[in-house]
């Protein structure tokens, strides 16, 4: 069976980025620990595949090197996506409401699903398919951007897991998502 998890950074505020895009603010020298990945390591070895929407995977694009390597990585998209050679054994565009995402996944093997990006993590949290998330909080007010959570039909309750301090600020806490 298939599950579906969330492993995030935002600011205080609720934001993954800022309106245009830019997530610089992710990267402030202040907020560097030594050999410590925040259990980024730990969950990404879990994971057999990657669901982002188009922005997200385009935002990835442009990193120095391309992170998801060894991952099959899904781009969710209604518009045509640009997959580059080195890239076309991993990577693969998809369509479909976030329920048909799933059932495509699953049916293809995929059984711990990582799903990132601000408008593909809502609309699989409102389809009720995330079973966990792990939200790393930036000391950090911006004021405004992308934001992790939009409206919902509905309440969505949450039980924390867990929850851990660290020396720069981050809070991380870790939730399981109750239907």
């Amino acid at each position: 069976m298939i599950t579906c998890w969330v492993f995030i950074a935002t600011s205080l505020d609720g934001f993954i980025a800022r309106q245009d895009g830019d997530i610089s603010w992710l990267t402030n020298p202040a907020y560097t620990i030594a050999s410590e990945d925040f259990g980024f390591a730990e969950f990404y070895s879990t994971v057999d595949t990657l669901v982002m929407g188009r922005k997200t995977y385009e935002t990835a694009l442009g990193f120095a090197e391309w992170p998801y390597a060894a991952k099959r990585v899904v781009v969710l998209s209604h518009k045509t996506i640009t997959i580059p050679p080195h890239l076309t054994t991993n990577v693969e565009h998809m369509t479909g409401s976030p329920g048909e995402v799933a059932k495509k996944l699953e049916a293809s093997g995929a059984r711990h699903v990582y799903v990132d990006g601000g408008q593909t993590i809502q609309g699989f949290l409102r389809a009720g398919l995330i079973g966990e998330m792990t939200i790393t909080t930036i000391p950090i007010l911006l004021g405004g951007g992308i934001p992790l959570f939009g409206p919902l039909e509905r309440n969505i309750y949450l039980k924390i897991i867990t929850s851990k301090t660290f020396s720069n600020g981050f809070v991380q806490t870790r939730y399981q998502v109750s239907v």
